[in-house]
């Protein structure tokens, strides 16, 4: 199953109070992402067993390194406003006290890391419209996994955000060896990672 868009870009008269109120109202499936990309809201399939292994994986190795006043999320939304997005990454580092109290969203500058796993229904959002929404929002440190890579899965990490743009900091095929930089410092063998 694809990704499902839900609502079209906002009409004449909507703006993003508008879009936002439709992205809180979609009633989807339990275990579906519900997101807004590129002022779109879109309605995700929940993610396969292979999916949330790696996403569970990498969190447990991320729970070694991170301060005691950060956490790890894998259902806080960022929002991106000026990008017309609500995001949902398969794993976000933020400051617990940046997401604790009201609300559903954070906003995406406040994320120390995002992780973002691609499935089959929705690659190209992971690797097209989040990497230039996370770097329009200078967000510090973007994971890209992607067991659905043409040819092999790929892990690729983007970082240092200026003017919109992410700088590749490294790629790497599953199973070498991937450097998380300070503040983790954090050495991830992607070949731990199943391949879908």
């Amino acid at each position: 199953m694809s990704a499902l868009t839900v609502d079209p870009a906002p009409g004449p008269g909507q703006d993003w109070d508008d879009l936002v109120r439709i992205w809180e109202e979609t009633d989807a499936p339990e275990g579906c992402k519900v997101e807004i990309i590129e002022e779109i809201v879109t309605v995700s399939p929940p993610p396969s067993k292979d999916h949330n292994t790696t996403a569970a994986l990498l969190q447990r190795r991320l729970y070694t390194v991170i301060p005691e006043d950060w956490e790890i999320y894998q259902t806080l939304g960022l929002s991106l406003p000026g990008r017309g997005g609500i995001y949902i990454p398969d794993l976000v580092v933020v400051d617990r006290a940046t997401a604790t109290g009201p609300g559903n969203t954070v906003p995406a500058e406040e994320a120390r890391l995002v992780v973002e796993i691609t499935s089959r229904a929705n690659a190209n959002h992971d690797r097209v419209s989040k990497v230039n929404g996370y770097a329009k929002a200078g967000v510090e440190l973007f994971l890209l996994l992607d067991p659905w890579h043409s040819g092999r899965p790929t892990a690729t990490l983007y970082g240092e955000p200026e003017d919109g743009t992410y700088r590749v900091l490294e790629t790497v095929e599953y199973g070498r060896a991937l450097t998380l930089p300070e503040p983790f410092g954090l050495v991830l063998d992607t070949g731990v990672f199943p391949i879908s």
